[in-house]
């Protein structure tokens, strides 16, 4: 089909890439005149993205590892998991799992710290009321406190205590973490004993950015 410059300033019978490629620029393109349904489907990449408004960020997000984060100041709470307990559990001479102390956790990055937390009450008596407490991680212990506890006249008394402890494990894998306790031989102990319905435990692991 023959090119015909129309007198109205239109041009027909030109094909589809009849023009030399660079023919058109930036500046012959009308305001506003490229729309979305000429763009097509993966066609603009990351780099042609220069900014993107906080506002166009709505809807569900795609789920996200802590570890991809960047600019998070130290000492932020990533994640936190707990759970509690009304389970009894009564210690002996040798290192005994309290029951309902135990807790995994998953951490985003080999950088973060875990600070595991543990709260509970119970009874204690004895002439000598030394306990002895281990922390482990994968079973294998961490921290150890030593003849923890009081001398204390004869009968029962209420014994609350926390354990706390900032442990490193440099891992994104999941850990488990579980308290061990042992009693002296002339004393009882009792955790978690005599709570009625409710909680009388509870256990914490927050993973902290580093």
């Amino acid at each position: 089909m023959a090119i015909v410059i129309n007198g109205s300033g239109t041009v027909t019978g030109l094909a589809v890439g009849g023009l030399p490629d660079g023919t058109v620029d930036a500046g012959t393109l009308a305001t506003d005149s490229v729309v979305t349904g000429k763009i097509a489907d993966g066609t603009i990449a990351n780099a042609d993205i220069a900014d993107l408004a906080a506002s166009k960020l709505t809807g569900a997000l795609p789920a996200i590892s802590g570890a991809a984060l960047t600019n998070i100041v130290a000492g932020k709470i990533l994640q936190v998991v707990y759970s509690t307990s009304n389970t009894a559990t009564y210690p002996t001479t040798s290192y005994t799992t309290i029951t309902g102390a135990s807790i995994q956790i998953t951490p985003s990055a080999t950088s973060s710290k875990i600070l595991y937390i543990y709260n509970c009450g119970g009874l204690l008596s004895g002439t000598t009321n030394n306990m002895s407490l281990k922390l482990e991680r994968g079973g294998s212990a961490i921290r150890t406190y030593d003849r923890w506890g009081y001398n204390t006249v004869a009968g029962y008394q209420p014994a609350w205590f926390t354990f706390m402890y900032i442990d490193s494990p440099s891992t994104t894998s999941q850990i488990t973490y579980s308290l061990d306790a042992k009693e002296a031989a002339s004393a009882t102990w009792e955790i978690n004993d005599s709570v009625g319905t409710g909680p009388g435990s509870m256990v914490m692991a927050m993973e902290i950015g580093a």
